[in-house]
């Protein structure tokens, strides 16, 4: 042990440390008085008549006492010397948050719309996450990851607040491009260990649902999806740099209608071993979103290293006890024999 790695916990305690000689000088002052005491009393040779006999040991004991305190304060100061690592192991999920950004998701069938409720189930949902590693794919006619895996929930929570429909090129919803681009992302983590949480409103135009599903289980993903809207849907309105220019229409000029299409969420879920969560419901959403993961598959296990300080406190004190341990044996009187 290096000397210079000790440090202190209790400082104050120290100041105790300095009393303990001025204890010995009393210790010793209250003998010599009750030495002179007897022999003012009575000669000696009538001491062993008039005064009770004391312990053998009685001359070890203000050495003894001195010896207990001293370690018992030396164990309060709490000295620690060093540090010393630490390796632990802890289940975490790795997820995947697939978020739908198709400009369906403007529709406001949902309060305030689709799009802010799925952002805001995102960061509820991290909230109630612990340990688990989380990162974001956005996905329309395109996909693209725009945060890798990591437990940093805040910086998490700055890149969704920045998500907008209008950052993918390509409209449309394509879940086969959301899936290889997860698919990417979890190339490191091992299969049976990679969920993902698909939050749309299910339409997808491409048609690659089927496809979706094929390549997550060959990548062993299990898949929670979370429906936004509802079956009766809404209009979808259309934007330019911020602005509400109208609602999309079809050739006829009539406005187009959109609904959450579940039984395809439905199918993803089901086809990769999850969930289907109804995310109309904020409070409900994100619960069901952390029992699905507790239940889905397994969690990895990762070995975390930490520094942790190396303890002296208790060898001071066991030291105490011993001290204490013999005055108790040694002394059959039970009291100071000094």
């Amino acid at each position: 042990m290096n000397l210079t790695d000790l440090s202190i916990g209790n400082y104050w305690y120290l100041v105790w440390l300095l009393l303990l000689p001025v204890l010995l000088l009393m210790l010793f002052g209250f003998m010599k008085w009750r030495h002179r005491a007897k022999q003012r009393f009575a000669e000696s040779r009538f001491h062993e008549t008039l005064f009770q006999s004391s312990s053998g040991f009685r001359r070890f004991f203000p050495a003894f006492y001195i010896a207990a305190v001293t370690f018992l304060l030396l164990a309060a100061i709490d000295v620690r010397g060093g540090s010393e690592e630490v390796e632990t192991k802890q289940n975490l999920n790795n997820v995947m948050f697939l978020l739908d950004v198709s400009n369906s998701m403007n529709a406001e069938d949902v309060l305030p719309n689709r799009l802010v409720l799925a952002r805001n189930i995102m960061i509820r949902s991290m909230e109630k996450m612990t340990n688990d590693r989380v990162g974001i794919v956005v996905f329309a006619g395109e996909a693209t990851s725009i945060m890798p895996l990591t437990t940093d929930y805040s910086a998490a929570e700055t890149y969704i607040g920045g998500i907008e429909t209008g950052m993918m090129k390509i409209q449309g919803t394509d879940f086969l491009k959301a899936v290889q681009e997860t698919a990417r992302k979890f190339k490191n983590i091992p299969k049976g260990s990679r969920k993902a949480i698909l939050i749309s409103d299910g339409e997808d135009n491409e048609g690659n649902e089927e496809r979706a599903i094929r390549l997550a289980k060959n990548e062993g993903i299990t898949i929670i999806s979370v429906g936004i809207g509802t079956e009766q849907g809404a209009p979808v309105p259309e934007y330019i740099f911020g602005q509400l220019m109208g609602y999309k229409t079809d050739r006829n000029g009539q406005a187009v209608l959109s609904q959450r299409q579940t039984r395809a969420l439905e199918k993803i879920a089901s086809g990769t071993g999850g969930t289907f969560i109804d995310g109309n419901n904020l409070e409900d959403a994100s619960e069901q979103i952390i029992d699905a993961l507790s239940r889905s598959g397994s969690s990895s296990a990762t070995m975390v290293r930490s520094q942790n300080s190396v303890l002296y406190y208790q060898y001071f004190l066991a030291i105490s006890l011993f001290f204490f341990c013999l005055i108790f044996l040694l002394n059959p009187k039970r009291d100071l024999n000094i």
